[in-house]
């Protein structure tokens, strides 16, 4: 199992662009699946924020994470950067794939001095404090609730030893 940057799985941007607008499109106004997928073509240019970075096993696709500067214009008065766009796809869940790219993604984030990460989230609350996640407000997003939560990743990494950037790979 590998969690490397999209920029090493070009191959991936369409089904990955598909899998987010399906979940999350219609949070989000004119977002269309080609704007989805030229974002995540703009991420595989880099490794610095915004980003994702993919979890895979031989040819398997297991999910995803991205790390973002915004993740929805109403909520950008909140600060940056954010997590997002987390996907495991269903016949793949249950299998602690999304707590590895949670915490691959945090770690990420220590690493590039993110002093303070946040995400929303409409179903998961429960998961994401789990993981050491703090719930900041609760709020709607086009009508529909969310939770917005936020972390610490160098508090979050030095308490857990998640892992470091050499759990993943950048592209060349």
């Amino acid at each position: 199992m590998h969690i490397e940057a999209i920029g090493r799985h070009l191959a991936c941007i369409e089904p990955l662009a598909r899998w987010h607008h399906g979940e999350w499109g219609a949070l989000y106004d004119d977002w269309t699946l080609e704007a989805a997928t030229a974002e995540l073509r703009d991420h595989a240019t880099r490794t610095t924020l915004p980003t994702t970075l993919v979890l895979s096993e031989d040819d398997a696709l297991l999910g995803s994470v991205s790390l973002l500067i915004e993740d929805a214009p109403a909520l950008q008065d909140r600060g940056s950067p954010w997590l997002g766009s987390l996907f495991v796809p269903p016949e793949a869940r249950g299998r602690g794939y999304g707590k590895i790219l949670v915490d691959a993604a945090v770690a990420h984030a220590a690493h590039e001095g993110v002093a303070l990460l946040r995400l929303f989230t409409l179903w998961h609350e429960d998961f994401y404090a789990s993981l050491g996640w703090q719930l900041e407000e609760r709020t709607s997003l086009h009508g529909t609730p969310v939770v917005i939560m936020s972390i610490r990743p160098a508090q979050r990494v030095a308490h857990t030893g998640a892992p470091s950037d050499a759990a993943w790979t950048p592209h060349d």
